[in-house]
């Protein structure tokens, strides 16, 4: 029926399904352009489940406008054997001009990595790594995106944005995650891509928008920052290990030190990383400064004062929000994301 808005990647419409007005999201490159008028196949899937994170009917096709078969270059094939797979670039295969320089690439050169749990983690890191007292604008900063959540890197908002206002040097898509600045096959080629390719001076990892989770210990897709950790490691670079806290989660396994970091870095991750423990304040701040106490037996904790850093969130480039949560709704979590970014900066040094 009209175009709501666009970004990078994506188009968000207003469609008419079964006489009901419902908000559907179209990929481009994938699809094509649908326009007003156009009749769309949709995949309606996460509004029947009332799904939290984008709950759009996705566009599979537009019947009667297909888009151009796509030409190449490229070999990498993501989102294999679904019926929208997508051939892609890789800055890893042969016909790409970064071949060379992957080909024998084996180390970060100590880069700091901060490793998230959460997608929502990625714009308050950033805050924290930019904040203007402490932060390092000069700064080269890269997000790496697993595949535990969106597959299409052209789902999140936040990324077109902070791309376009500079706090991003680029996104480097992994696994079977696609649409990224940068395409590569694993973690560990798109963290040397991080580095080799866009000239990152910090990297960011998380999964995509629309974290998985099922209450188990080991049934959540947040599982990948533990082994984020161990490819951070095995590479030379630094592992900056960002905890998931919240004030304001109902669920009780995640109040103060979730599970979820409990279990990625004190189980899954074998390598060493410096865990930011953000310095809050009373009871809570006591409670998580507790339950993190165990990670020390593998890992550097290390306080980090989070004095000013309620201000550079509250200048955030981009809306925070992390599990329908917003700044004031649980600042614990976002005081201990830009924590790790503060603690990544302090670490940092100019590729150049």
């Amino acid at each position: 029926m009209e175009i709501r808005r666009e970004w990078d990647g994506a188009v968000e419409l207003q469609v008419s399904l079964s006489g009901q007005e419902v908000r559907a999201l179209a990929y481009p490159a994938l699809v094509g352009r649908p326009e007003p008028g156009d009749t769309v196949l949709l995949n309606t899937t996460a509004l029947a489940m009332g799904l939290g994170t984008g709950g759009y009917a996705m566009v599979v096709a537009v019947p009667d406008r297909l888009p151009p078969d796509p030409e190449g270059p490229g070999h990498l094939v993501k989102a294999r054997y679904t019926p929208l797979q997508a051939t892609v670039l890789g800055a890893d295969e042969q016909d790409s001009p970064h071949h060379e320089t992957l080909r024998e690439a084996d180390s970060l050169d100590g880069m700091p990595v901060v490793v998230a749990d959460l997608h929502s983690a990625l714009a308050p890191v950033l805050c924290g790594l930019f904040e203007p007292t402490g932060g390092r604008p000069a700064l080269r900063v890269a997000y790496v995106m697993q595949d535990g959540g969106a597959l299409p890197a052209w789902f999140s908002m936040s990324c077109a944005r902070l791309r376009e206002v500079g706090w991003l040097a680029g996104v480097v898509t992994v696994g079977q995650a696609f649409g990224g600045d940068v395409e590569t096959v694993t973690t560990h080629t798109g963290l040397l891509a991080a580095r080799h390719v866009l000239g990152a001076d910090v990297a960011i990892v998380a999964q995509g928008p629309g974290n998985l989770g099922t209450g188990t210990r080991w049934g959540f897709s947040g599982v990948s920052a533990g082994e984020a950790v161990n490819a951070v490691s095995v590479l030379s670079g630094r592992p900056v290990a960002a905890l998931r806290v919240s004030e304001g989660d109902a669920r009780e396994r995640h109040v103060g030190v979730s599970h979820h970091s409990l279990t990625a870095y004190g189980r899954v991750a074998l390598a060493p990383a410096v865990v930011p423990v953000p310095e809050l304040p009373g009871e809570f701040g006591a409670r998580v400064a507790e339950q993190v106490r165990p990670l020390a037996d593998r890992h550097e904790l290390v306080s980090v004062p989070v004095d000013g850093l309620r201000e550079a969130l509250a200048a955030s480039p981009v809306r925070l929000s992390t599990m329908g949560r917003g700044l004031d709704g649980d600042l614990a979590y976002f005081l201990a994301s830009a924590a790790a970014g503060r603690l990544a900066a302090a670490m940092a040094a100019p590729a150049s």
